[in-house]
């Protein structure tokens, strides 16, 4: 059966018309604001109280560092114990270290205990997008797995603009350390509704099989030669770790993605408050950029899917590359920050985000071994957190060496670094999604 995503806003109607599904959806989204609000709020508190982008920037990164680390292990506990056993505890301890976080940071805490508890409340932070991605497949029909996939990932793109809206309205608003706080009753409220919902508390066994790129490879195969896929099957008989050599090769397009996403976050910090001289501005840039991957998202999860998908991969990270690019020549020209234009070229660039992550969320799903679902999934959150840590420590320091043009070049660099490796790992993702999809068809 082919994972069509065809239906067009009828079919977003029909996922978001079932009960089952919208419930836990949306207080996933809800769940979820903290990626775009803890580490904001961290850069914005951290600046404001110790005077330095890098110093900001090392905090967020070890935030993203600790979410990077927990969730493979949580995502390993989704698979053995079920979502709701993990999530109620985790939620709740990392969004008590984000209030101890805010609290001593607003009361000038040694530098070093501020950055060990953004670390805690990362690593404590149980990943819900994975855990979403399997709730889909347990609340929907099959042929429309892919539709939920992509009002997934254009959620988590709406995120990063509700996200930056409710920390500058609420910075403006609340004392030192108040946005951080809200953070935290966020992420609470909202992780805990999750694991309370119905797919939450399927038990592992229960859960339906896994699906992704690999379904519609299946019917593929009918006309292909299958002597490579018999040969190929003893490998995937075999194959019960999760970390085989394309699905690495997924996570270190990822990763190196990724690191574009540290850079985007503190750059537009600094262009607020520097450039722009209004830190008000700061949810206008953010809804601009990640406004276009929501739209970006929607469109791409309503067209068919096909078995060359992998091969959109690079050319998408083409796109997105190069409106940073664009983006950091707008903003180091003389003459002042033309914040019209800006935001046109923001939303441009975001129009590409969305379905590149919705396209390696697909790639690890039709490469995880059958039972590791969770796992797998987290695998990849651990790549791009990772790489979002990486970006965001480097980016402080190069803010305060050139200012954001220097770091959003550093961020469009990086993403061509990921063009390149797109490139070089087709073969590989190739004969992976072959031989899985061989292997579930009996061949």
């Amino acid at each position: 059966m082919s994972t069509s995503g065809t239906g067009g806003l009828r079919a977003y109607a029909e996922v978001l018309g079932t009960g089952a599904a919208s419930r836990p959806f949306l207080a996933a989204v809800v769940a979820r604001l903290p990626i775009a609000m803890a580490p904001l709020g961290m850069i914005l508190l951290v600046e404001e109280v110790y005077g330095r982008y890098a110093l900001a920037g090392l905090v967020a990164g070890a935030y993203a560092v600790g979410v990077g680390v927990g969730s493979p292990v949580w995502g390993r506990g989704y698979d053995r114990l079920g979502q709701s056993r993990v999530i109620a505890p985790t939620v709740v301890v990392s969004a008590t270290t984000l209030v101890v976080l805010a609290l001593s940071a607003a009361r000038d805490a040694p530098f070093p205990l501020v950055v060990v508890l953004a670390l805690l409340a990362g690593a404590t932070a149980p990943p819900i997008s994975s855990a979403m991605r399997m709730s889909w497949r347990a609340v929907l029909p099959r042929h429309r797995w892919r539709t939920g996939y992509a009002l997934d990932a254009s959620a988590v793109e709406f995120v990063f603009v509700g996200g930056p809206v409710v920390l500058a309205l609420a910075e403006t608003r609340m004392p030192l350390g108040g946005p951080l706080l809200l953070t935290a009753a966020l992420h609470l409220t909202g992780g805990l509704a999750y694991a309370a919902s119905g797919p939450a508390r399927l038990r592992p066994q229960d859960a339906p099989p896994l699906d992704g790129p690999e379904a519609v490879l299946a019917d593929a195969l009918a006309d292909d030669d299958r002597a490579e896929a018999v040969e190929a099957r003893p490998a995937v008989a075999t194959a019960g770790r999760v970390l085989t050599g394309p699905v690495v090769a997924v996570l270190l397009v990822g990763l190196v993605m990724a690191l574009s996403f540290g850079f985007v976050d503190t750059s537009l910090v600094a262009t607020a408050r520097e450039l722009l001289g209004d830190e008000g501005r700061l949810a206008v840039l953010f809804a601009a950029i990640a406004g276009g991957s929501v739209v970006g998202g929607l469109t791409y999860g309503a067209l068919p899917g096909s078995p060359t998908e992998r091969r959109r991969v690079p050319v998408l990270l083409t796109g997105f590359g190069t409106g940073l690019l664009v983006l950091a020549l707008l903003l180091g020209r003389d003459g002042g920050v033309p914040l019209p234009l800006v935001l046109v070229v923001l939303f441009v660039t975001g129009l590409f985000i969305a379905p590149g992550l919705i396209l390696q969320q697909g790639l690890v799903d039709g490469l995880a071994p059958e039972g590791r679902r969770g796992e797998s999934q987290a695998w990849l959150s651990t790549a791009t957190t990772a790489g979002g840590a990486g970006g965001t420590a480097v980016a402080g320091l190069l803010v305060d060496v050139g200012g954001p043009p220097l770091a959003l070049g550093a961020g469009a660099v990086a993403v061509y670094a990921a063009v390149v490796l797109g490139v070089l790992v087709q073969p590989a993702w190739a004969r992976g999604l072959r031989h899985v999809a061989s292997a579930r068809q009996g061949v």
